[in-house]
């Protein structure tokens, strides 16, 4: 979901109009672009938003040119988007006069915010500790407020390890959280064979530490050693 998030705010980078207003500028003619900018911003958002993505509730909040700059009029400003930027969270687009007597090229700051539903703490977590679905609980809030993608999914984090401790109240983002480690080298395991049409299970020793959703190597009852993938805290599969 993270990956759908950042592809569309990269896509909405490309449509963005940002309001003007400059001392320099004519109060009718500021008030005219934010107004059909505003019109414009609206129908864009609806219009790039990907299919299947989150039903997020997007807010953009144009700020303030630095007071200190005086521009000459200008007929037309054309916005983009500075190199190695994107409109996500708190980022600023650029501005450059293209019709004018005097050509201008300035910084807008500007904040994006994108309101949905996704996991909070429900109490202090310990480092170390293996998350629980009962350690979060669902809530509005601002995905964009931090460059790490949030873990909507439970999938992405019950089960798995807190990397840090985690506070009540925190939005549950990549890097908070680890595949767990189930078992260690030395430890008999169940091994699962699947090939075509069939399936073998037998016993065997782990020769490296098992995390879930990771490869580990481990020796069949007859000594071959085998690589598979850790299933839970006592299953390796193996495919033939």
């Amino acid at each position: 979901m993270g990956s759908v998030l950042k592809s569309f705010g990269a896509r909405l980078c490309l449509v963005v109009f940002a309001a003007v207003s400059v001392p320099a500028l004519a109060q009718d003619q500021a008030a005219q672009i934010a107004q059909e900018s505003q019109v414009w911003l609206e129908k864009a958002v609806a219009d790039t938003r990907p299919s299947g993505a989150a039903p997020l509730r997007m807010v953009v909040q144009v700020g303030a040119l630095d007071s200190r700059l005086s521009l000459a009029p200008c007929a037309q400003v054309e916005p983009y988007m500075p190199v190695g930027t994107r409109l996500w969270g708190k980022t600023r687009i650029g501005l450059r006069c293209i019709d004018g007597p005097s050509r201008w090229n300035v910084f807008l700051p500007v904040q994006v915010q994108a309101f949905g539903q996704t996991w909070v703490m429900r109490s202090d977590v310990a480092s170390g500790a293996t998350m629980a679905l009962d350690d979060a609980v669902l809530a509005e809030v601002d995905w964009a407020m931090e460059n790490q993608s949030v873990l909507a999914d439970p999938e992405m984090w019950v089960g798995q390890t807190a990397t840090r401790g985690l506070r009540t109240g925190q939005v549950l983002r990549h890097g908070m959280v680890k595949p767990s480690q189930v078992f260690q080298a030395g430890s008999m395991v169940r091994i699962i064979a699947k090939g075509p049409g069939f399936s073998v299970t037998s016993g065997g020793q782990a020769l490296s530490a098992g995390v879930v959703g990771e490869m580990a190597r481990v020796r069949v009852d007859n000594g071959r050693v085998v690589s598979g993938l850790v299933l839970d805290m006592r299953t390796v599969q193996i495919n033939l």
